[in-house]
Order: C-alpha cells, then sequence, then structure tokens
C-alpha cells in the first residue's frame, strides 16, 4: 500500500503531465495543497520533496515550487563540444554576448593550473550564451595569449574552438573538469536571465592542445533548470 504522500506525488506528476501546470507555473503552497488533500504539511512537504528529486519542480526561495521543463537540454560531461556545436545539434536559436574581452597577468592560481609563468598574458574573456532569448550560461575564460596571440570580438561570438582548430591551425585534444553548484554571483545576476534561481551548476575545465600543453581555464555557468548532465560509462572488471 502506498503512503500517501507518494499518492499525492503521483496526483501532482499527472497534473504536471496533463498540462494543468506548466513550466515556469507555481504549484499552489503548501498551505493551499494541505487543503487540496486534507493532510499535513510534512505529507505535503514529502509529496514535494519527491517531485524535486525526479525533477518536475524546483523549490525558488520566495517563489516556490517551480514546475521544470522536463525537456532539458542534454549537455555532455565527458565531452569537448564547443557551444555553438552544441547548440546546432539541439537545432536550436542561439546567440553569444561578449561582455569582455581583455589581456590581462597576475592571475596566479590560472597560471599554476595551465603551467605557465605568473606574468604570463591572459585573454580574459567573459560571454554569455542565449538560446531561444534567455541567457542560460555564463562563461568566463582565461586563454594563453602566447599560444592564441590574437582574438577578436568577433571571433568568440562566433566560435572560439573553431578559430583557433580551423584559423590557427592547434588541435584541441582533452580537458580536465570539474562539476559543482554554487550560490549566484553579482556577475550571474547581471549576465543571466537566472529566473529566481539562487544556485547554478559550475563546470570548471583545464582545456589542452594535442601535445599536452594547457592553453585554457574556463568557468561555465548553468541555470539548473536548462540542463541534464549526461555521460556514457562502461563497467571494466579488474
Amino acid at each position: 500500500m502506498k503512503n500517501k504522500y507518494e499518492t499525492i506525488f503521483n496526483k501532482l506528476v499527472q497534473l504536471i503531465q496533463k498540462g494543468q501546470y506548466t513550466a515556469g507555473q507555481t504549484l499552489p503552497s503548501e498551505h493551499d495543497l494541505c487543503s487540496q488533500f486534507n493532510t499535513s504539511r510534512e505529507t505535503i512537504r514529502k509529496a514535494l520533496n519527491l517531485l524535486s528529486q525526479n525533477g518536475y519542480i524546483q523549490k525558488v526561495r520566495g517563489k516556490g515550487s517551480v514546475v521544470l521543463d522536463r525537456n532539458k537540454f542534454k549537455f555532455p560531461v565527458s565531452g569537448l563540444t564547443s557551444f555553438k556545436e552544441l547548440a546546432d545539434q539541439m537545432g536550436q536559436e542561439f546567440r553569444t554576448n561578449v561582455h569582455e574581452l581583455t589581456l590581462v597577468k597576475g592571475a596566479e592560481d590560472v597560471c599554476r593550473q595551465l603551467n605557465c609563468e605568473k606574468n604570463t598574458l591572459l585573454w580574459r574573456l567573459v560571454r554569455s550564451r542565449e538560446i531561444s532569448g534567455e541567457r542560460i550560461i555564463l562563461d568566463k575564460d582565461y586563454i594563453r595569449e602566447d599560444l592564441i596571440p590574437s582574438l577578436t570580438k568577433e571571433e568568440a561570438e562566433r566560435s572560439l574552438y573553431d578559430y583557433i582548430e580551423r584559423d590557427l591551425g592547434l588541435e584541441i585534444s582533452f580537458a580536465k573538469k570539474e562539476i559543482v553548484v554554487e550560490a549566484v554571483t553579482e556577475e550571474d545576476e547581471a549576465f543571466l536571465d537566472l529566473n529566481g534561481h539562487q544556485q547554478v551548476v559550475v563546470i570548471r575545465s583545464y582545456v589542452y592542445l594535442s601535445d599536452t600543453t594547457a592553453f585554457q581555464f574556463t568557468e561555465s555557468r548553468h541555470r539548473p533548470d536548462k540542463f541534464q548532465f549526461v555521460d556514457f560509462a562502461r563497467r571494466n572488471k579488474v
């Protein structure tokens, strides 16, 4: 026999699937749901937690339980795919906005990870990514100027990897990545359409050329309701 919160969970799933609650809408308050289902707040919270765990809602401070779009963009964690390539694969309208393109030096932590001297000049590139008119990714890049001596706003808007591989003749080979969830920053608030979200999914990557030279550090900040981070794993017995 199902617990009452599971019954409520299934009922709310049916309502979402039938379109009574659509993506971006907010479910009734916990108080209203208690009255609707004639149950306790604890039972409602268990049902809402189950909805959240299964990707149907996102609890947003100040708004409540926001229904998520189940048709999220699948972002390949283990791949090394440019934003333009990803958008093309999804058949989505996209746009890149360049907010900053400057030469800096003295970024010691980045230089240490890129295995270059601390006074090495680095391109600092800040871009927001739009899909269907919403800015849902903020990319912050540091790129070694001694390896990529020329970089323009137009090339950064079009496709950085395409420029590096096609125009400069370099071969991008692999990356080391870490994925974390962090609170939004002032930069996120300035350059992303957060839609009330208080956290973003952050992928930090160190990208290498085919000769194993690290040339780029990227911090890519994603609005959490728009992406599924996917991978393929095969078990190898030892």
